[in-house]
């Protein structure tokens, strides 16, 4: 079967590949398997050299990534060379810190000895996405490698080179054949790999609907499998919050990415008294992104991954509208192949899907409510719980509202980001597991208790 990418700033096909017949599919799973015993006894220096190497590669080829990336999937040009250099980091983050969070960890008993050993598990399948099509398969590949697992990798069907590339840098840097390997198979062929025995546990970065099929496959298996779902971020803006900081921290929560990211800032939670000045400022700063050519230095608002996505969250935004929404900003598709320019919902209640639903693209909606326990109600009315954040000229009361968010991070005065040195993860229908810090690393390790008499 040919598969085609299509450029979303054009419309153009950029590239055409066949899926991977079952005798190749077998290869690299066969390869995986026999590659796994040796990999899992190097030791850690050893494997730390290949993710070092890996990072060199990646920074040496940032501007031929950048544009792969650029092409696939619509990312700008910055922020494509900012997500190279993050996967850079993480590889050398967890090349110097493994050690430490893989020591046998001692446990006061009655024996004469007891402590915590961490192995790795084996091969683990990757269903990576397409809106970071770099950093999403680092994330769980660092700390997965420096484990001792190996892994194999389906990706989105629109980011095939950059799956490719991926595998390209790990090899120039060195890794033994089998340890990592790129699966170009359909949905069909990954469900027929979740069930081979091979495949000792599942991670998943991706929707609510794919994250029901594939933990579901999983678990008929008895796969130990993560699972990072969509999300719908409250950004909660209290009534001392700095005005100049929070409008600039929406502005780059909700529109990053052109807002095609499971973080992002969603639901604009606003209180009353300050939410006419904030929506003003905030529609008057997103008004001046450019949409445009994303390989344009000058252009500050990508086009959206794919026509059909566009084309989605404009019928949930006329939805919305439909059922009371008053548009203030955009909402309305751009002539260009997916465009959508920075648009911005207000007056949203419950039974609109700008509510209730995940809006993955450049659309904000806001929220108004009486007081700050309203605002932490509405925050959890959801059912999602990936981030949220919080903003406030009181730090402490700020600690206070994040501690009372249904979610896996919480952010007072930043919007919410993943960083290496903290677990990443989600409650509700944002899904389970930690992916990075010590948290990651230990997801696909058994946990063995050692006990000597």
């Amino acid at each position: 079967m040919t598969v085609e990418t299509v450029n979303p700033a054009n419309g153009k096909v950029e590239y055409r590949h066949e899926l991977m017949d079952q005798a190749a599919v077998e290869q690299a799973l066969q390869a995986a398997h026999d590659a796994f015993p040796a990999w899992s006894k190097r030791p850690l220096s050893e494997r730390g050299a290949f993710l070092h190497a890996a990072a060199r590669g990646l920074r040496s080829r940032c501007d031929e990534i950048q544009q792969v990336m650029t092409s696939e999937m619509g990312k700008l040009r910055k922020e494509a060379l900012g997500e190279i250099e993050k996967c850079a980091d993480a590889c050398e983050y967890y090349a110097d810190h493994a050690a430490d969070y893989l020591q046998d960890s001692p446990i006061k008993t009655g024996a004469s000895k007891s402590y915590v050993r961490y192995e790795p598990l084996g091969c683990v399948l990757a269903v990576m996405p397409w809106n970071f099509p770099l950093w999403q398969v680092f994330r769980f590949l660092a700390p997965g490698l420096m484990a001792g697992n190996v892994a194999v990798l389906k990706h989105a069907s629109n980011v095939p080179r950059c799956a490719d590339i991926i595998a390209s840098v790990l090899q120039a840097a060195g890794l033994p054949e089998g340890v990592f390997a790129v699966l170009h198979i359909d949905n069909d062929q990954a469900a027929e790999v979740i069930r081979d025995p091979r495949i000792a546990a599942v991670t998943l970065t991706g929707s609510e609907r794919a994250g029901e099929a594939i933990a579901s496959n999983a678990g008929s298996q008895l796969k130990k499998c993560v699972m990072e779902l969509g999300g719908s971020d409250a950004f909660v803006v209290l009534d001392d919050a700095d005005m100049d900081k929070a409008v600039a921290g929406a502005v780059a929560g909700r529109f990053g990415n052109v807002g095609q990211t499971c973080i992002a800032a969603k639901r604009f939670i606003v209180l009353d008294s300050i939410a006419d000045e904030f929506v003003r400022r905030f529609v008057e700063a997103a008004g001046k992104l450019q949409l445009g050519d994303p390989n344009d230095e000058s252009t500050t608002l990508a086009p959206m991954a794919r026509q059909d996505l566009r084309d989605d969250l404009h019928k949930q935004v006329q939805a919305s509208i439909e059922n009371g929404a008053q548009p203030l900003l955009g909402c309305k598709p751009d002539d260009s192949h997916a465009g959508y320019p920075a648009s911005i919902l207000d007056r949203v209640v419950p039974g609109m899907p700008a509510y209730s639903e995940e809006l993955f693209g450049p659309v904000a909606s806001i929220l108004r409510v009486k007081d700050e326990a309203e605002a932490i109600r509405v925050a959890n009315d959801t059912t999602f719980g990936l981030g949220g954040s919080v903003w406030t000229s009181d730090s402490e009361r700020g600690n206070r509202v994040a501690r009372q968010l249904q979610c896996g991070a919480a952010f007072v005065n930043s919007i919410v980001k993943s960083d290496v040195r903290m677990p990443f993860g989600g409650i509700k229908r944002s899904g389970y597991g930690r992916e990075l810090a010590e948290h990651g690393i230990h997801e696909f390790m058994n946990i063995k208790s050692v006990y000597v008499a």
